[in-house]
């Protein structure tokens, strides 16, 4: 298969995750396949939002770039405490101005398996309270756009922002029109862990649950692992507000961020180990997207059940048989999970045989990984 150029569909930048090398996976699997250890999720990225000349909202009494550096320290505190094992990476530890390509680019070159940035929210309507968690995608209410325009109008503070970020204009709604293209392979991971986040904020800590939801925020756009903005409650709240600046609640805020990826990391290993101990097998035949079963026929070899694929997109909505990775690859496969459409292609029933077609596919889709099916539905990662 040569490389193909994407131009003529993505614009250029905009789907910056697709342009950068996603060589990561490609080497961890091939490394462990031959060495039969599981794939772990090794490091994280914990970016505390704005810093330096940018404050970011503000309450009464606080600054948001201050109240989300302490919550995010006390994370790594944490996170190196209770997994040693584990790398983590600030994209800032102090009182800094980070601009958001730099942060993409600080855990694109530490090769991260996770990307959480720490945020806090303000609304002109002082009743609103509660923690979201945001992931990557269009936007699907006016108040995500506004919370998405809130967190990116930082890269005015940038110099030369119209530049690097060709033309992105923060605060104008057609610019958001570009993340409606964007099929973002690491969509459904992100929302796993985006939901672990709620989960212990509602659970744990006893916090309003205002959901997962998706937004276009330019820090996660150039990120090429799974990756979240979470905003862990409103300054323009005042009870919120000094519940966010009490011991308690940033110890408490800091503890379920902590315990969200802590989980996802045990699920993450999990599967991968138990993978590990069924490679060399074969699966069931799924059906393709136009009906048929990938030329199997139909019968299941009783001592087998995983079969190997590569994920290339995932959207919200189904894609037509003449756009997207339609267009770049001849056999893609459709699968649907929850209310997201999810897209493979090649076929094999071990590791080694799909490592073979993995570095091909990267040549279109750099930010592809392996997904593995055991009876029909997806078991990895």
């Amino acid at each position: 298969m040569a490389c193909i150029s994407l131009g003529s569909y993505y614009p250029r930048k905009f789907l910056h995750f697709l342009c950068v090398t996603g060589v990561l996976l490609f080497l961890t699997f091939s490394v462990n396949a031959q060495n039969k250890e599981p794939v772990k999720l090794r490091t994280v990225i914990l970016d505390p939002g704005h810093g330096g000349k940018d404050s970011g909202a503000q309450g009464r009494n606080s600054k948001e770039k201050d109240l989300v550096l302490d919550v995010a320290l006390r994370v790594r505190d944490y996170l190196k405490q209770y997994l040693p094992e584990l790398n983590v990476v600030m994209t800032r530890d102090k009182d800094v101005f980070v601009p958001l390509n730099e942060r993409a680019h600080i855990a694109n070159e530490n090769d991260a398996d996770l990307f959480v940035s720490i945020h806090a929210n303000s609304i002109s309507t002082s009743r609103i309270y509660g923690a979201e968690t945001f992931v990557l995608g269009l936007h699907r209410s006016e108040e995500n756009l506004e919370v998405a325009k809130k967190e990116n109008s930082v890269i005015v503070l940038e110099d030369n922002y119209k530049a690097k970020y060709e033309g992105f204009d923060p605060n104008s709604t057609e610019s958001y029109i570009i993340f409606e293209l964007m099929q973002n392979v690491y969509l459904d991971q992100s929302i796993n862990f985006a939901s672990a986040v709620q989960k212990q904020f509602k659970e744990r800590v006893g916090r309003h649950d205002r959901g997962v939801k998706q937004a276009g925020f330019l820090v996660l756009r150039e990120t090429s692992m799974p990756g979240v903005l979470v905003e862990i409650g409103f300054l323009s709240n005042r009870n919120e507000e000094r519940f966010m600046n009490s011991e308690n609640g940033k110890v408490y805020l800091a503890s379920a961020i902590f315990r969200a990826i802590r989980d996802y990391k045990e699920h993450f290993d999990q599967v991968n180990s138990q993978l590990m101990a069924t490679n060399n097998v074969v699966s069931s035949p799924v059906s393709t997207s136009d009906g048929k079963n990938d030329g199997r026929d139909g019968k299941e070899d009783a001592a087998s059940s995983v079969q190997y694929r590569i994920q290339i997109a995932s959207s919200n909505k189904p894609l037509k048989k003449d756009e997207g990775v339609f267009r770049h690859f001849d056999s893609v496969w459709e699968y649907q999970e929850g209310n997201y459409y999810k897209y493979t292609t090649g076929l094999a029933s071990n590791q080694d045989d799909i490592l073979e077609i993995l570095p091909e596919v990267k040549k279109v889709v750099p930010d592809c990984f392996i997904v593995g099916f055991k009876n029909g539905k997806r078991v990895l990662p």
